[in-house]
C-alpha cells in the first residue's frame, strides 16, 4: 500500500511526467542498443567485437578527459543561469567550453605519438591496436563536441532531443554500416564506422543548438550573470574527474581482462557490461532530469523544493532499477544464451554486477548532488579514492578469476563512493538521498 501510494503522489508530479518520458527514450535506446549488440554477436567474430568494446571504452574515458567536466557543468550553469539571470548568458558560457575541448582534445593525440606504436602495442601484446587507439584520438574532438551538445540540448530544456542523441542517433551509424560491412565482408573496419558516426552527429548536433540559440528570449529585464573562463574551469575540473572516475570504474575491469585473457573474454564480459547499463540508464535518466532543478533550488536556497526533488529521484530510481535487477539475475544465463553461443560463461559476473546496482539504487541523486550543489571537489576525491580501490582490486582478482573478479571489483568501489556520498550530503546539509 505504501509503494501505491508513493505511485501516485509521484504521479500528480511534472518532474514525474518528464523522468517517465525521459526513460521511455532510453528504453528505446536499449532496445536498438541490445539489437546491435545481438546482430554483431550473431554474425561478428569474438575478436572483432572485443576490439570494439575496447576502443568504445578507450573513447569513454579520454573523451571524458578531454570534455572536462564541461558537459555536466553546462547544466550547471544552466540551473544558476535559469535561477538568476538571463538566458542568453548560456550561450557564451557554451562557446567558451566548445573552445576549451578542442584544445584538449589535441593532448591524446599527442602525447600517442610521444609514446610510440611499439610501447603501446608491447603492453597490450596487440600489433593491430596502435593504429585503432591513434584514430580514435583523431576523432576525440567531434566526439567530445557530440557529448558535450547532448548535455546543451538538456540545458536548453529540449530534453527529447537530448535523449534521442544519447540513446539512439549515436548507434544509427555504426548499425547501419555494420550491416553494410557484413554484407560486403568487411568486418574489420567496424571501428571505424563507429567512429565515423561521431564526426557526422558533431556537425548535426552543432547545427541544431546554433539553432536553438536564436530562439532564445533575451530577459534584458534581469542582471546577466557574469560567468569567467576561470570559474568555467574551476567549476568544469572537477566534474572533469569525476567523469573520467566513472569511466575508470568500468574501463579498467575491461583492460585487465583485455591484458591477460585476451578480446574473446573482452566481449562476453562486456555484454553483461551492458546489460548492466539497463540500470544505470534509469539512474541516469531521472537523475539527469532532476539535475538543473537541484542547482537551481541550492542556489535559491529553496530547501523544501530541494529536499521534495532528492526525494521523488530516490523513489522513482527504486521503483524502476530494483525488480529490474532482480528480475535479469534469475533469468541471467537464459538472457546471455541469446546472445550465442559461449556467452553465458559471463552469467555470474552479470548476477554480482546487478546485484551491486540493485543496492546502489538505494542512494537516489548520490551521482549528481555533489556537482550539482557546489561541491564538485568533495565528489571528486571520493571518486578519485574509488579508481584507486577499483585499480587495486582488479589488478588483484582479475589475473586469478578473470570476468568474476572483474565484477566483484566494481562493485566493491561502487559501494564505497555511494555510502560515501550519501553520509556527506546527510552530515553537511540534513539531506537523507535514501529511498524511503
Amino acid at each position: 500500500m505504501q509503494i501505491k501510494s508513493v505511485i501516485n503522489k509521484l504521479k500528480s508530479s511534472p518532474f514525474f511526467i518528464q523522468s517517465i518520458n525521459t526513460i521511455i527514450l532510453r528504453i528505446i535506446g536499449v532496445i536498438t542498443l541490445f539489437g546491435f549488440t545481438l546482430f554483431l554477436t550473431h554474425n561478428y567474430s569474438p575478436i572483432i567485437i572485443g576490439q570494439y568494446d575496447f576502443i568504445r571504452t578507450f573513447l569513454l574515458v579520454v573523451g571524458s578527459l578531454c570534455l572536462l567536466g564541461t558537459d555536466q557543468s553546462i547544466l550547471y550553469f544552466a540551473g544558476i543561469i535559469n535561477g538568476n539571470g538571463n538566458n542568453k548568458d548560456l550561450i557564451k558560457v557554451y562557446y567558451d567550453k566548445i573552445t576549451l575541448v578542442f584544445f584538449t582534445s589535441l593532448v591524446p593525440f599527442i602525447v600517442l605519438l610521444l609514446i610510440g606504436e611499439e610501447r603501446v602495442s608491447n603492453f597490450f601484446n596487440d600489433m593491430l591496436i596502435y593504429s585503432l587507439i591513434i584514430k580514435t584520438s583523431a576523432v576525440l574532438f567531434f566526439y567530445c563536441v557530440t557529448i558535450l551538445n547532448t548535455e546543451t540540448f538538456r540545458a536548453l530544456n529540449k530534453i527529447y532531443t537530448a535523449e534521442l542523441f544519447r540513446n539512439t542517433f549515436k548507434y544509427l551509424s555504426v548499425i547501419i554500416g555494420a550491416i553494410y560491412l557484413f554484407y560486403t565482408h568487411q568486418e574489420q573496419y567496424l571501428v571505424d564506422v563507429f567512429l565515423l558516426g561521431f564526426i557526422i552527429l558533431a556537425f548535426i548536433s552543432f547545427f541544431l543548438i546554433f539553432l536553438f540559440f536564436k530562439k532564445l528570449e533575451n530577459n534584458n529585464h534581469l542582471k546577466s550573470v557574469v560567468i569567467s573562463h576561470k570559474e568555467i574551469v574551476v567549476k568544469s575540473f572537477p566534474m572533469a574527474v569525476s567523469g573520467m572516475a566513472f569511466f575508470l570504474l568500468m574501463s579498467f575491469d575491461i583492460m585487465f581482462l583485455k591484458k591477460y585473457f585476451g578480446n574473446e573474454q573482452v566481449a562476453y564480459y562486456s555484454t553483461a557490461i551492458k546489460l548492466m547499463t539497463i540500470l544505470s540508464l534509469v539512474i541516469i535518466s531521472v537523475n539527469i532530469t532532476a539535475s538543473t532543478k537541484i542547482a537551481e533550488f541550492h542556489a535559491s536556497n529553496n530547501i523544501i523544493e530541494l529536499k521534495k526533488t532528492v526525494k521523488n529521484t530516490s523513489r522513482l530510481i527504486f521503483i524502476f532499477t530494483f525488480p529490474t535487477a532482480i528480475i535479469i539475475s534469475v533469468f541471467s544465463n537464459s538472457i546471455l544464451a541469446i546472445f550465442g553461443a559461449g556467452y553465458n560463461i559471463a552469467s555470474n559476473a552479470l548476477i554480482i554486477l546487478m546485484l551491486g546496482q540493485a543496492v546502489c539504487s538505494l542512494f537516489g541523486s548520490a551521482p549528481i548532488y555533489l556537482n550539482m550543489t557546489g561541491r564538485q571537489k568533495t565528489f571528486q576525491n571520493i571518486l578519485i579514492i574509488a579508481v584507486i580501490i577499483n585499480f587495486i582490486t582488479n589488478s588483484l582478482l582479475v589475473p586469478k578469476y578473470g570476468m568474476i573478479g572483474a565484477s566483484i571489483s566494481f562493485v566493491i568501489s561502487l559501494f564505497f563512493w555511494n555510502i560515501i556520498t550519501a553520509l556527506i550530503i546527510y552530515k553537511r546539509d540534513r539531506v537523507n538521498i535514501l529511498f524511503s
